[in-house]
């Protein structure tokens, strides 16, 4: 079966708009979207809870939305701290077309705000913040892998936000962590999600 993380979706397309508001900016964003991609008809809950309630963004440096689809929480990183660079990272292409044309329609520079795939990212990057609704549906193993990877590229005072619904294991995902040697601390818990906080070891 077809999934949002599969890189080229087979769904039929079927454009759309949803609106995202960012209540410390006063603005709300009508972004374009599509079948195929990770919560195409809405902002998931927990990428809006994410968005409402997640720690301040640093000012500078490079961040990374990892699993941006078609941008809400990357495009909240770069509104919000206009001196740093967005690196919005996904593998299913649809979503990275949408969110490149989200940011353009924003007037983000391509200079300072990047959606591509995994493999356009330069390998010596450091990250002063990742955030991420991270694709659990992926399998334990997988995801696993990745959050290793990436997580693996935040600098030294870098820190990660995760959103994970109780129910899909954002408990036991936190305590795993914690034995890959991550200091997590659970920020936020709101409508079964918990909102966690990743520093490096």
């Amino acid at each position: 079966m077809p999934q949002y993380f599969d890189p080229e979706p087979r769904a039929a397309s079927r454009p759309r708009q949803v609106e995202l508001h960012l209540r410390d900016l006063g603005r709300t964003l009508t972004l374009a979207t599509d079948r195929g991609v990770f919560s195409g008809d809405r902002i998931d809950t927990g990428t809006r809870l994410l968005v409402d309630h997640g720690p301040p963004v640093p000012a500078s440096g490079d961040l990374l939305d990892l699993g941006c689809g078609y941008g809400p929480l990357a495009l909240a990183l770069a509104l919000r701290s206009p001196a740093a660079r967005v690196w919005a990272v996904d593998v299913n292409e649809r979503a990275v077309d949408l969110c490149a044309r989200n940011a353009g329609s924003l007037g983000l520079a391509p200079g300072r705000f990047r959606a591509c795939t995994p493999d356009e990212v330069p390998e010596g990057l450091r990250f002063a913040a990742v955030w991420s609704n991270p694709p659990i549906r992926v399998g334990g193993a997988a995801l696993h892998e990745l959050l290793l990877a990436w997580l693996g590229r935040l600098d030294e005072a870098g820190r990660a936000t995760l959103v994970v619904q109780r129910h899909l294991g954002a408990d036991s995902l936190a305590a795993w962590l914690g034995t890959q040697g991550f200091t997590v601390r659970r920020l936020t818990a709101k409508q079964g999600y918990r909102i966690l906080g990743v520093s490096r070891p």
